[in-house]
């Protein structure tokens, strides 16, 4: 007789770049998964297919996803629990309700911590340094790189390079441009270390970021400008790294070579929904500064 098929391991059909398409993913699983029996398995692929749904700004349909799961639950299934709290915070969160998704962080950081889910641990508390007043931001930072230093679980380890990219931007967005930039060195170490190249340009950029707002500017320039060609010799377009290359000429007062980087930034960042619904006035910056003619997009 055949050995029972082993129910797929959807975290790894992650794409946060494309939430749309792992949604699908997911959504074909859902048939198997709720005929299985596993009540635990079922209900944690229902909370990935809410922070999908929230990742595409679908955010009535991701309360209505995790209503789903939150029937399923029972005291006994403990880490769909906790995923099932960080979901729905995250959602709240996406949404513009911080303040309503602080508790469920905070609960699912405890009920995580007591479970010794260290993985998830670090998860909610990145997540609290996320939607923490900016006083409080810097001490969830540190605790959740002590707890994923500390760990002896890998996916917990795998959280450095996010968190010490975070904690730059805390002090980044702090003004302590030279506390960032050292964290930024550290994270690409880190992401180095990995060897994924997608997350190794992610943190040189954040480099050249942070050089930019330390005003040295031709160091800012330079790895943008070796980013340029790394995106295009992938065939792929960056619109941060657009942007850069033209906040960078700008600073030059090169107002004539920057203004077709903001056009092409502005093309590349307007499609993105988070950044038009939260960071509008960026985007009317970049598409003044690049002459861009309403028609044009």
């Amino acid at each position: 007789m055949d050995a029972p098929e082993k129910p797929t391991d959807f975290d790894t059909l992650w794409d946060y770049n494309h939430p749309n398409e792992t949604e699908v993913k997911f959504r074909e699983l859902l048939p198997a998964a709720e005929s299985s029996g596993d009540k635990s398995y079922y209900a944690q692929l229902l909370t990935q297919i809410a922070r999908a749904e929230g990742l595409q700004r679908k955010f009535d349909e991701a309360h209505a996803t995790l209503d789903e799961a939150e029937r399923l639950l029972s005291d006994d299934l403990k880490r769909a629990r906790i995923r099932y709290l960080l979901e729905r915070g995250r959602v709240f969160n996406s949404s513009g309700n911080p303040d309503t998704a602080r508790p469920l962080f905070l609960r699912a950081y405890e009920e995580a911590l007591a479970a010794r889910e260290d993985f998830y641990t670090v998860d909610a508390a990145h997540m609290l340094a996320i939607v923490e007043p900016p006083e409080q931001q810097l001490e969830w930072n540190l605790r959740a790189i002590e707890l994923a230093e500390k760990s002896d679980d890998p996916r917990a380890r795998n959280w450095l390079g996010s968190l010490l990219n975070n904690l730059g931007w805390t002090y980044h967005d702090g003004g302590q441009y030279e506390m960032a930039l050292d964290l930024f060195q550290r994270a690409l170490k880190w992401r180095e270390e990995q060897g994924d190249a997608e997350t190794i340009r992610i943190a040189r950029w954040c480099v050249g970021r942070a050089l930019r707002s330390l005003n040295r500017i031709q160091e800012a320039y330079d790895i943008q400008k070796a980013l340029l060609r790394e995106y295009e010799d992938a065939g792929e377009k960056s619109g941060y790294v657009y942007e850069e290359l033209a906040e960078c000429l700008n600073a030059q007062g090169l107002t004539s070579e920057a203004e077709p980087y903001f056009k092409l930034a502005y093309e590349e960042l307007s499609k993105d929904a988070w950044l038009k619904h939260n960071e509008p006035e960026r985007l009317e910056r970049l598409k003044r500064l690049g002459k861009v003619e309403s028609w044009d997009c």
